[in-house]
């Protein structure tokens, strides 16, 4: 496996870092990842190594706001654009690696918050895209009006740079609930205590967004679950979900349920999930991801 690192300037002038992983040769698809709110994408390289030994180029970059893209200042915001100058970013780098790679198809991978940009990047260039896979995902949001409302409320108090304790207490502090005697706030994440550590003791990892973000976030759930906008992916993209069901971030399923009946109303054709038990929110980082890395590699070879 070759490892390497590059940015590249999005469309409106962010520098995005990104890191890809490549097999020693023959190359066979592409697959890009959309990490998730509050982490970065070297916490990847695991299972980008898992996709190399499979004949797999990876390209993960850390997002708006996150990791080796953000500086002290943008630290936990979507920048320009908010949501859709964040969505138009990963589609950025799509075209970063197509011109890399022009022969190979390419794959999209998104995880938690970048599952829903996932989603909507499906709406908008589902073309650009051999499949999707979405991690850790959901498909409602309870209250998302008021949520938006207060999200708005905190921003005039504090400023868009103003920390979003508030909006971050609301969205986390209940992630932990159905867990018999948590050690830590974000033992929701995964049975594997090692994992948790890990990003506990990350400082990329677990920070708070700003209030700028959560109200992008939340106007970004509002915009992707609209008819009009779920009406525009096209019919004949693979789409694979994948989730714990023990993960609070889809009312433990609920949620992707709701996606998945939507999404087979609208009449997409190759629809596959899968929902392993106990599992909570970082199935890649579970105890048992040596079983859905090995899944999801297995859905990746089958759309070949």
């Amino acid at each position: 496996m070759k490892s390497s690192t590059f940015t590249f300037k999005d469309q409106d002038g962010v520098e995005i870092f990104v890191y890809k992983w490549e097999p020693e040769s023959n190359p066979k698809a592409i697959v890009q990842i959309s990490h998730g709110m509050m982490e970065h994408a070297a916490r990847y390289e695991r299972f980008a190594k898992a996709l190399t030994a499979e004949g797999y180029v990876v390209y993960a970059n850390d997002h708006r706001g996150h990791g080796k893209s953000a500086t002290p200042e943008q630290k936990g915001l979507m920048g320009p654009n908010g949501w859709s100058g964040a969505v138009k970013s990963i589609k950025a780098l799509t075209d970063v690696i197509k011109k890399e790679k022009p022969n190979l198809p390419v794959f999209l991978l998104g995880h938690s918050w970048g599952s829903f940009m996932a989603q909507n990047y499906i709406q908008n260039y589902g073309k650009e895209l051999k499949g999707v896979i979405l991690s850790g995902t959901n498909g409602k949001q309870g209250l998302l009006g008021p949520g938006l409302m207060i999200a708005r409320g905190e921003v005039k108090k504090k400023g868009i740079d103003g920390l979003g304790t508030k909006m971050d207490g609301m969205s986390f502090n209940g992630y932990n609930k159905r867990i018999k005697n948590p050690k830590t706030k974000s033992d929701w994440l995964s049975r594997d205590e090692k994992e948790v550590e890990k990003y506990v003791n990350d400082p990329e990892c677990g920070f708070v967004c700003k209030n700028g973000f959560f109200v992008d976030l939340l106007s970004g759930l509002k915009h992707i679950w609209s008819k009009e906008q779920e009406a525009k992916i096209p019919k004949d993209l693979p789409i694979y979900i994948f989730a714990g069901s023990e993960d609070p971030v889809s009312n433990y399923t609920k949620g992707i349920q709701e996606l998945i009946g939507r999404y087979n109303k609208l009449g997409i054709k190759n629809l596959t999930y899968k929902f392993y038990p106990g599992g909570r929110h970082e199935m890649l980082n579970e105890t048992n991801r040596d079983e859905v890395t090995k899944d999801t590699i297995a859905w990746l070879n089958s759309q070949l």
